[in-house]
């Protein structure tokens, strides 16, 4: 069935054909839709789950904890500020293997208090543990939703899926909503591996010691690099059931491109579009789009990448005294690679300024008309600033 939703009510339309147990928010702008939405479904019975209201995000997550730690599925969802004071708490899940989905409102932090977009929230996230899941539109919000409770509960690591403010939460736009049976068949019931049990009673949380706590670290590892492994498997029993697929990574025109522009997001779909217009004018580019960030699938980046004469990437984010950090993780990726193609590191859309096809296609001129990067952060579209003060 076809509806014209929002990315968000795409994100709560997945989560109620989840069958999810346990509902914890607080809300925040923009996600707050998502939760609005699946309250009406615990009120009217559309969903039969408990739904919780806490005092923070803290909180929420950490009712999740417990309800997980119980054995039920569990969903929560935030963005920005929220993310960030959540952060001790993203640590203790992935530690604790609890395979917790949460929906992640891609939200510029403050100060100046802004509630547009901006990656870098949970990209300030990425060493916590949890799986990330950039998705482009509302289609694959609501297909990688679903996929992540399979995904979470197979290496039993929370799953964070990612979207943009506003460009995606907001949007609306035709999305298939899948019958409940269909979903069912491709997502059992869960059946934790450990729980708390009074009939098997464990000990959950305790102090680890030095000669346990480094494995413990190394299988957490272990089961990222497991996800990389299963997403391929998630993905072809998803298509045999709904003949949709998405990946971990998708190029465009890439087999024979010189220079290949890398996005992530709602900038790859405006991307699609300069990159069909370049083709017909007979330019050799192509797109590769990252979905998957956390665990980062090194190899296939680099069987795309290496052999272009040039990288442009496109980052929605900045990490201080460093760079874009998805540039960063390129950067890495190809470093071992002989001969690798210099990487463009280009900063646009901060706090939800536009990144159109004209400010795409100046990306790709100055690096096609550049023989190597000036410098490993090329900020796009910034406007003159004269006064001290107001610079600072």
């Amino acid at each position: 069935m076809k509806k014209v939703i929002e990315g968000s009510q795409a994100v709560a339309e997945a989560v109620r054909l989840a069958r999810v147990n346990i509902i914890s928010a607080y809300p925040i702008t923009p996600q707050t839709h998502i939760v609005e939405r699946l309250s009406d479904f615990c009120s009217d019975g559309s969903l039969d789950a408990r739904f919780l209201k806490v005092e923070s995000e803290h909180s929420a997550l950490a009712a999740l904890i417990g309800a997980a730690s119980s054995g039920v599925r569990t969903f929560t969802a935030t963005s920005s500020q929220g993310l960030a004071l959540m952060h001790e708490l993203l640590h203790w899940t992935s530690g604790a293997r609890l395979p917790i989905v949460m929906a992640e409102v891609n939200r510029a932090l403050g100060p100046g208090w802004n509630i547009w977009t901006d990656q870098t929230d949970s990209l300030a996230q990425r060493d916590t543990g949890w799986i990330q899941l950039y998705c482009e539109d509302g289609q694959e919000t609501l297909d990688t939703t679903i996929q992540a409770f399979l995904l979470a509960e197979m290496v039993n690591l929370p799953v964070m899926v990612v979207l943009d403010a506003f460009f995606l939460s907001h949007t609306y736009e035709p999305v298939d909503i899948p019958e409940q049976e269909a979903v069912d068949r491709f997502l059992p019931p869960f059946t934790p591996r450990f729980q708390l049990d009074t009939n098997n009673p464990c000990a959950f949380g305790s102090l680890v010691t030095p000669d346990s706590y480094m494995e413990m670290r190394h299988s957490i590892a272990e089961g990222m690099e497991a996800a990389l492994d299963l997403l391929p498997e998630i993905e072809d029993r998803f298509a045999g059931i709904f003949d949709r697929r998405w990946a971990a990574i998708e190029p465009v025109e890439c087999d024979d491109a010189e220079i290949i522009l890398v996005t992530s997001g709602t900038v790859t779909s405006t991307c699609r579009e300069l990159i069909s217009d370049l083709r017909k004018r007979g330019e050799k580019v192509g797109l590769l789009k990252i979905k998957l960030f956390r665990p980062f699938p090194v190899e296939a980046i680099r069987r795309i990448l290496a052999p272009a004469k040039k990288v442009a990437v496109i980052d929605r984010n900045f990490s201080f005294g460093a760079s874009g950090i998805f540039a960063q993780e390129i950067r890495a990726a190809l470093c071992n690679c002989p001969g690798h193609p210099p990487v463009f590191g280009f900063i646009a859309g901060l706090g939800g300024r536009d990144v159109t096809k004209d400010v795409l296609e100046g990306i790709y001129r100055q690096t096609d008309q550049s023989d190597r990067p000036e410098r490993e952060d090329i900020w796009i579209g910034l406007k003159e600033v004269h006064d001290a003060a107001e610079r600072s």
